[in-house]
């Protein structure tokens, strides 16, 4: 009990904090430090890279090291999945408009067991369908008004206005989020979405003791050290592990898969795909610190503040460049080079500051120059556009009305651009 109250009071601590911390954020541009950004076409030894051959060879896996070992963490083995079952599977969803399924990957280790539960929608086609993929923040029933989804059994963060009590969900949550997701329209655009439950994989709690993490311990080791995968890099793991199942689905075509994520999910979704090369696309909505802007910029959340509200995200080595962000050897352009020259789309919100959306386009502006090495159109605009305004090469960018969240508008977009690169219907 006296652990439970400490935990307790740790939590409390350390939201008050957070919340302090968000009422002193800078937002003011003119306080922006001076910063200078790392050339992504330059080595870390001070050699220019000049061909697609360097890029490939040396500069990219140099890149992938340096944000492995001091941003994310390195993952400390190899695990596949241990078996698939498949619950449910009807022709009639969405009112015989889609096939739903649902299915569970299951991970087991010595004498511990995980199971991580995908819920698929996909058009009814002959064909094999491109989809979209990413993760959910409350649970897979939350997506869509589907009394056939399964509830989740997982830890939830708690938010009793929907139902979520003691880390629970029940029957109240069900299609609490669906304006996050347009599962109709996506199917009507001729792709197929498949969701899973972030919390599945790795609860997010600053709590190494379940999810996936304790599946790679040594003998006498209760959290990850200090190189080592942080929830972010989890997240980012279980996503490559969906794509392994994806590559066996008869219906999914795994060649044009679209990885997308939104907020801290946008962190996981980038992040899967500069290091699983199966995305054949990778979005970022509002991905924010961490994620697609600059952490040079200190502007909006900054890495002092992510790493003191969500200390279980990043390995413990990124703590070192708290208020210190020069002397990180990266930063989030060069995360975005990675995932060149895949198509990769990059968007923001007016209204969310605290993500910089300039920080984000910067981002995507910067990594053009791998995309134009490797004979690819980056983002074709030198400016931030309009809001509302999208631009798209094959790096895609917008930033639209409202706050942080994952709307209509942006799904859009990710289908208009699906479009350009995947060849439509």
């Amino acid at each position: 009990m006296r652990k439970y109250s400490l935990i307790l009071l740790f939590s409390f601590l350390m939201s008050g904090y957070a919340n302090a911390q968000r009422e002193k954020v800078n937002y003011d541009k003119s306080k922006i430090p001076v910063y200078k950004l790392p050339d992504v076409l330059t080595r870390f030894n001070g050699r220019k890279v000049k061909s697609e051959k360097v890029w490939l060879k040396k500069q990219r896996p140099d890149i992938l090291k340096q944000f492995t070992d001091e941003v994310y963490g390195k993952i400390p083995g190899v695990m596949g999945i241990s078996e698939v079952k498949v619950w449910e599977s009807s022709d009639e969803a969405l009112n015989g408009l889609a096939h739903r399924k649902q299915i569970s990957l299951f991970f087991t280790k010595d004498d511990r067991h995980l199971e991580v539960n995908v819920l698929m929608y996909l058009p009814k086609k002959s064909a094999k369908v491109s989809v979209f993929v990413g993760y959910n923040f409350t649970g897979n029933h939350t997506v869509i008004n589907d009394p056939a989804i399964r509830l989740t059994e997982s830890w939830v963060n708690d938010n009793p206005s929907i139902g979520i009590i003691n880390n629970q969900v029940t029957e109240q949550s069900r299609a609490s989020d669906e304006d996050s997701w347009p599962v109709e329209e996506i199917i009507k655009a001729g792709y197929g979405l498949v969701t899973i439950y972030y919390g599945d994989f790795d609860p997010d709690k600053n709590d190494f003791s379940d999810g996936i993490h304790p599946f790679f311990y040594q003998e006498n080791q209760a959290n990850p050290r200090y190189n080592e995968w942080g929830s972010v890099a989890a997240w980012a793991w279980g996503l490559s592990k969906a794509m392994d199942y994806l590559e066996q689905d008869p219906m999914v075509d795994s060649k044009k898969v679209a990885v997308l994520g939104h907020s801290r999910l946008g962190k996981a979704a980038l992040w899967a795909g500069a290091t699983d090369p199966r995305f054949a696309m990778v979005i970022s909505n509002e991905s924010g610190c961490g994620g697609a802007a600059l952490s040079r910029r200190k502007i909006g959340e900054t890495v002092h503040m992510i790493n003191t509200s969500f200390p279980h995200w990043f390995c413990d080595n990124f703590l070192k460049y708290n208020d210190n962000e020069n002397l990180l050897p990266v930063d989030q352009h060069m995360l975005l080079a990675l995932i060149a020259p895949r198509p990769l789309y990059v968007a923001s919100a007016e209204g969310d500051k605290w993500a910089d959306p300039r920080g984000e386009f910067l981002s995507a502006k910067y990594a053009s120059a791998v995309y134009e090495l490797l004979g690819k159109e980056g983002l074709p605009a030198k400016e931030m556009p309009e809001v509302n305004q999208p631009v798209m090469g094959n790096i895609g960018y917008h930033i639209r009305t409202g706050k942080h969240d994952l709307t209509l508008y942006d799904w859009q977009q990710y289908i208009q651009f699906a479009d350009k690169h995947f060849g439509g219907k």
